[in-house]
């Protein structure tokens, strides 16, 4: 008797069983791409296709690299040609053809923090696609979790490949007889199960500035805008910040405090929120900062004064250098070379190297635990539109933060807003708050 191997769609549902309610799922291949068909908008799941598409924002290539470096993707489902014991897998090749076959895309698919390979078990000619080592050239090494055929579901361990599940019809010696490797069966084998399961993802929205930043823990690394005025910062998230009382912080900020003693934008009488209610409090232990003190000599702010003291360090970083550290740290890039500062204070104690003749210095990407950012709304997913200079460092610190904490002037529903108004795609933010009825960024 022939065994029935399923159809496409069967294994695409299959694979969508996989994906969890609000993670960000890689897809690639036909059989890949059909899971985006099976699972309900109610889930939540931010699909990021060929060519850079993620769900129905506008995501160029070059942002669709950045967010698969730096580790954004849960889950990667790709079709593959092999797979082999260990969880190495090649992309589609032509087996007459041993040269490069335009598909490197594959390779930053690989990068997501669990990845599914779907495939046919066996090729037109019967060969085994599951292998002890891959025939073809790898596209993704030691990488895989699960693999899913049109027989069979194994999961990848470093000690093997183990059979979990079954297509109705087929037993484990049957899936050993077809498999080029060495397969264990699991106690619990079954059969595959093709319903998608229902879900909906955790809301975003948090009821306000304390609830969202309850788990920020003291020696964090906390991004927070700043330019020479109080626009664009998170103010109610600072003065939170501040009444949790985490100390021994490092902020990473183009300032460090100074819309206080600048006074640029702020009403008579008042006086800014910036990073100083942190430092007035004792709560920094260090800032990574472009400008850490006043402009004015006879008015130094608060963490120039406690720098004085010899109470807080400080790492002083050109503004365009920290723009991109905060850029490469979001984008998976561990460190980069550039010329500013060479030959210069800056440049001291980090390695150097001449390129076409002329000296550049290592800098290294910045990531933080917590980023507390700005924007003038968001929808409920965590898409971002931005208003005037709260656009300025808030963008590119988003993605660089384990924990992204938005403070916004109004919250709307999917959809309501423009997508080419968008600039920070929800899958950067995990938490929204809504700023309080008549709160000011003054006190």
């Amino acid at each position: 008797m022939t065994l029935e191997r399923l159809d496409a769609l069967s294994v695409a549902r299959r694979a969508a069983a996989e994906i969890i309610p609000g993670s960000v799922v890689a897809v690639s291949g036909d059989w890949s791409i059909a899971v985006a068909d099976l699972v309900r908008e109610d889930k939540g799941v931010w699909f990021l296709r060929a060519g850079g598409t993620l769900s129905d924002l506008p995501i160029n290539a070059a942002d669709a690299g950045a967010i698969l470096r730096g580790g954004n993707v849960d889950l990667s489902i790709v079709q593959a040609a092999q797979v082999d014991s260990r969880g190495s897998f090649a992309g589609y090749h032509a087996t007459d053809y041993p040269g490069p076959q335009g598909h490197a895309g594959l390779i930053d698919l690989a990068g997501a923090r669990r990845v599914v390979t779907v495939l046919p078990h066996n090729g037109a000619d019967r060969a085994p696609n599951i292998l002890d080592t891959l025939t073809l050239p790898p596209d993704g090494f030691r990488c895989v979790d699960t693999i899913i055929t049109d027989v069979a579901v194994f999961r990848v361990a470093d000690t093997g490949l183990t059979l979990t599940e079954v297509a109705p019809g087929w037993s484990a010696e049957d899936i050993r007889a077809i498999t080029g490797t060495e397969v264990t069966v699991a106690p619990g084998l079954r059969e595959m199960d093709f319903t998608v399961p229902p879900g909906k993802p955790p809301s975003k929205v948090y009821a306000d500035g304390p609830s969202a930043i309850a788990d920020l823990p003291d020696g964090a690394t906390v991004f927070i805008d700043g330019f020479g005025g109080p626009g664009g910062m998170a103010h109610h998230l600072l003065v939170s910040l501040r009444d949790r009382g985490s100390r021994n912080l490092t902020i990473v900020s183009n300032t460090a405090g100074i819309a206080r003693v600048v006074s640029f934008g702020t009403p008579p009488g008042r006086t800014a929120i910036d990073h100083s209610v942190l430092v007035e409090n004792g709560q920094v232990a260090k800032a990574i900062a472009s400008f850490p003190v006043s402009p004015s000599v006879s008015r130094p702010s608060e963490f120039e004064l406690a720098y004085r003291r010899g109470e807080v360090d400080l790492e002083l970083v050109p503004q365009g250098t920290l723009a991109e550290r905060l850029r490469a740290g979001g984008a998976g890039i561990e460190a980069f070379y550039t010329p500013t500062g060479a030959g210069t204070l800056i440049a001291e104690g980090k390695e150097s190297r001449v390129i076409d003749g002329r000296e550049y210095i290592l800098e290294h990407g910045l990531r933080a635990d917590f980023a507390l950012i700005r924007a003038h709304r968001a929808d409920t997913r965590g898409n971002l539109v931005y208003r005037g200079t709260s656009r300025n460092f808030n963008a590119v610190m988003a993605p660089g933060a384990r924990v992204t904490v938005v403070e916004v002037d109004q919250i709307v529903q999917p959809g309501e807003l423009d997508p080419e108004a968008v600039v920070t795609p929800g899958i950067f933010v995990q938490r929204i708050v809504r700023r309080p009825d008549g709160f000011t960024g003054y006190e």
